[in-house]
């Protein structure tokens, strides 16, 4: 093999992720061995980033989506400079280490996104592109470009055979995302074998047709890939991929090219024969020669060049563009503008009934002027979705300076998006769809919740109370499975007031995703005690009608089925019964109230309780206990007029309040 310096390197990268998986005896040697080559030019020929400041706003990106070959981007993070010592490159996988099985965004310095659920990170590449190009319409002028850089994401078979690939590269394609370069490992294996087995469609002439363009490349050549790269960025007005014919495990003697190489150690005995094939000291660990480490370094003092440039052209933009200059800097604080919330309507009992999803609509475009990089819509279903930002364009291929985005009937893809926007930074992403269509999303909702992104879903149709349609599209499930997904913060507001303050918690939780629940059917403005206002659905759950003295039972409800619970404590009241009434939008924030206010909401000494709500009664009885009641759904439901399906299902209250006479009967 040529023994100069890129070969050097490009053996540098190899060998450290060998030893890493070896060392672990865990992990994925295969991809790092086979995209050695060509990670190694586009980290070091073209790749504009700052190993001294990972979060540079006008950086690259740079995305494995095939995150099981981590070891390829930990050890070019550690080669560049980055905060990531050799010693974390030792500790693979271990407990405590910066350097897990998957990479994640948060824990490590370089690390864009998480992945690992394939096809995830392909398509928060998209997502990163879209929120560069909206970015770029907002505050580009002309000599001064501060938003304008390229995404680059490496993907693999198992990428590429997702479902979800197909949906962002159709929409990325439509979009015209010229700054995507996406660099596919083409190997031809996968977990269980040969692609053949599966596998045999033309990738490229797919992506041809998604209006991508199209290289074939070897990717052991590096001179091609350098040329391949180069012919991308000339590429304005369509994304580009780049198929990387590679071999997978590439210098394992008896392991290249096969499926064993894509998920096992080498073993000691193969590490060393690789190693002496690839011209490499066989019981070297952890070998890195002075002169490639040199080499791979300078990306420290180009990246710092590249800032201070960038920097310099900032200050001339200030100068000129002052208020552009200061929305720049207020957008990418992660703050939201001081005094946003005085747009946000009120409502009250003038407004008449009202359904949630209409009346987060009149939020989202009373709010829309003061958040200039509130960006989102909808999966197809933006006039029942209540969506569209009405003062304002659409993207559309050649015209980015919209604010709505039409993501077509994919979910899988807009959730992904989603959190490809929101990792950019710089934009407040948003995307409705029905509840019951959650499920399409759920990978990419699990995890924005993983990496604590602030994303907000609109998840409108929320119970059978949207009719007609029937058990296919009445999410009967969705709220439990929602809930039960960590650091995902769902919110299921009981009339038009109360969406008003979720829109107003979910544009300031910075810290993790907010899942809005809201209805089809118009809800009635409900009444509040003197002094109490809508603003308590911060706390997540609070006392919204109450009994005169110690109540006699509690009634808990969210959504549209407080109502039933108002009517139900004044028909118990005509019985002698005081009840309580407590409306709880959201457990996930009841949760983090400090005890002494759970207690005031839920005495622990009134153990007559009843929650209402439409859907699955899981998850209630630890608010309602073992002497309580959930009066909820244990089917699918069915199709005919809501009001018909609430009276069959037994959402009344009249029911709400039999029901409950009979529980204090037993007490």
């Amino acid at each position: 093999m040529p023994n100069d310096l890129d070969q050097l390197c490009v053996n540098t990268i190899r060998t450290l992720s060998i030893d890493g998986v070896q060392k672990a005896n865990s992990g994925h040697p295969g991809l790092p061995m086979g995209m050695a080559d060509v990670a190694y030019v586009l980290w070091t020929g073209f790749l504009k980033h700052n190993p001294a400041n990972p979060d540079w706003a006008n950086r690259d990106r740079f995305v494995l989506s095939g995150g099981h070959g981590s070891m390829l981007l930990y050890s070019l993070l550690h080669l560049t400079g980055y905060d990531l010592p050799l010693e974390e490159l030792k500790r693979f996988r271990q407990w405590g280490s910066r350097t897990p099985g998957h990479p994640e965004y948060g824990l490590t310095p370089g690390v864009e996104t998480t992945t690992g659920p394939l096809g995830q990170g392909f398509a928060n590449g998209v997502g990163l592109a879209i929120a560069e190009r909206c970015l770029a319409s907002i505050f580009n002028r002309p000599e001064y470009p501060l938003m304008d850089h390229y995404v680059y994401t490496v993907v693999g078979d198992g990428d590429l055979m997702e479902g979800l690939t197909h949906e962002a590269a159709s929409l990325a394609g439509h979009l015209e995302l010229g700054k995507v370069i996406c660099l596919y490992d083409d190997n031809r294996i996968s977990v269980g074998g040969s692609t053949d087995l599966a596998f045999t469609e033309s990738r490229g002439a797919r992506f041809t047709a998604y209006n991508w363009h199209v290289q074939h490349v070897d990717g052991h050549d590096r001179q091609a890939v350098e040329a391949a790269i180069r012919a991308a960025q000339a590429e304005t007005t369509r994304p580009s991929i780049i198929c990387c014919q590679t071999h997978i495990g590439y210098g394992s003697p008896n392991m290249q090219d096969t499926a064993k190489v894509h998920g096992s150690p080498l073993g000691e005995e193969e590490v060393r024969l690789t190693k002496q094939n690839l011209g490499w000291p066989p019981d070297a660990q952890f070998r890195i020669p002075e002169e490639a480490l040199s080499h791979f370094r300078q990306a420290v003092s180009r990246g710092q060049a590249w800032e201070s440039e960038w920097q310099d052209l900032f200050a001339r933009y200030e100068a000129k563009y002052s208020d552009l200059a200061d929305l720049w800097q207020q957008v990418w604080s992660g703050d939201l503008p001081a005094g946003w919330d005085e747009a946000l309507p009120t409502f009250g009992a003038d407004d008449g009934a009202m359904a949630t999803r209409v009346a987060s609509g009149k939020v989202l475009n009373a709010i829309a002027p003061a958040l200039p990089t509130l960006i989102g819509g909808s999966a197809d279903l933006t006039p029942s979705n209540n969506t569209e930002l009405k003062e304002y364009d659409w993207l559309q291929p050649g015209g980015f300076h919209g604010r709505n985005i039409h993501f077509g009937v994919r979910e899988h893809a807009m959730g992904a998006i989603l959190n490809g926007m929101a990792l950019h930074g710089g934009v407040i992403p948003y995307g409705g769809t029905f509840l019951v269509f959650s499920d399409y999303m759920r990978p990419a909702i699990r995890l924005a919740a993983l990496m604590g992104l602030p994303v907000i879903y609109v998840f409108t149709h929320d119970s059978i109370g949207l009719g007609e349609d029937g058990p296919t599209h009445q999410p009967v499930e969705h709220l439990a499975a929602l809930r039960t997904i960590p650091n995902l913060v769902v919110i299921r507001p009981a009339d038009a007031a109360e969406t008003a303050e979720a829109w107003r918690v979910a544009l300031e939780h910075q810290d993790g995703p907010v899942a809005l629940a809201l209805t089809r059917q118009k809800l009635p403005a409900l009444e509040r005690p003197a002094g109490a206002t809508a603003a308590e659905l911060k706390r997540g759950a609070y006392v919204l009608a109450d009994a005169k003295g110690t109540p006699d039972v509690i009634l808990l409800a969210s959504g549209s089925e407080v109502q039933l619970a108002v009517e139900a404590r004044n028909r118990l009241a005509q019985q002698g019964v005081q009840a309580r009434v407590v409306s709880m939008p959201s457990w996930e924030l009841f949760e983090k109230q400090p005890p002494a206010y759970q207690d005031q909401v839920l005495p622990p000494e009134v153990n007559a309780r009843v929650a209402v709500e439409a859907a699955v009664p899981q998850g209630w009885e630890r608010y309602v206990g073992r002497d309580g009641l959930v009066i909820g759904l244990d089917r699918f439901g069915a199709s005919a007029p809501y009001e018909v399906l609430m009276e069959e299902f037994g959402f009344t209250a009249e029911n709400v309040t039999s029901q409950t006479l009979k529980l204090l009967s037993k007490t």
